[in-house]
């Protein structure tokens, strides 16, 4: 089968890549940074597999691709490019280009490949979005941020009731803290920014976690190959944080 993955080129996308290919599966790899992308490329298991170079904010690129491409056809769809950080208000707000990744992006990636995934002549395709932990938290000064991820939930239920005639099933998963270089980056931002060290701030995280761990990429990627092959689940956003947040 071949499956689209965005921000392919680092960390839970990488891993997805991987164990995807260990299964004989075909991914396409899209991603900003072309060197990081040959870097997951030599990871996997041979394949036909290919890089795309695009940044998804980027209209013409995107369009660029699908015109290239006009054969593509994909069994599954994982929306999971984003970027982290925080923004604050004026004149270096970050609000826009947070927004404009993680959720107009991920919009536009699915609405761009949405003709070659209703190619597949599976019965039911899939397409998967990552958002995060922070749609049902709110942390100060990341508001594009978690306003971003909560959006995708709502975008995930509106596409699940939209695209479900055609047998096309869409999720979201909700990562807590995952050991990825973003992850760490964030780590020692905020830790900077009251003045203490990572490892300080890292105990300090792991208390609202009662797996008092951060979870590793495989462990998200194992989800995400569950929800791939699985016919009943859809208009779903998965928690998988280490226990950080219970619904009822």
């Amino acid at each position: 089968m071949n499956y689209l993955i965005t921000g392919a080129g680092s960390g839970i996308g990488k891993a997805i890549a991987n164990l995807l290919s260990l299964q004989n599966h075909t991914c396409f790899l899209l991603g900003r940074n072309k060197s990081h992308l040959k870097d997951t490329l030599a990871s996997l298991k041979k394949g036909d597999h290919q890089i795309f170079i695009a940044d998804i904010t980027n209209d013409d690129m995107m369009q660029n691709l699908i015109t290239n491409n006009t054969t593509l056809i994909l069994d599954g769809i994982i929306a999971n490019a984003g970027i982290g950080g925080e923004n604050n208000f004026g004149e270096n707000d970050r609000w826009q280009q947070i927004i404009n990744t993680n959720l107009t992006g991920t919009y536009n990636t699915i609405q761009y490949f949405l003709p070659a995934l209703k190619k597949s002549k599976n019965n039911f395709k899939q397409i998967i979005i990552t958002s995060s932990v922070l749609a049902r938290l709110g942390v100060a000064n990341y508001s594009a941020y978690c306003a971003s991820k909560a959006g995708l939930l709502g975008l995930m239920r509106s596409m699940a009731v939209e695209y479900a005639p055609q047998n096309i099933l869409v999720n979201a998963i909700c990562p807590g803290w995952v050991n990825t270089d973003m992850a760490q980056l964030g780590l020692q931002s905020i830790a900077d920014g009251i003045g203490i060290s990572k490892e300080v701030f890292y105990d300090i995280a792991m208390q609202s976690v009662p797996l008092k761990k951060m979870s590793e990429p495989q462990e998200i990627a194992n989800l995400v190959q569950y929800l791939l092959f699985q016919t009943s689940i859809t208009g779903q956003a998965i928690d998988i944080n280490g226990g950080a947040i219970m619904n009822s």
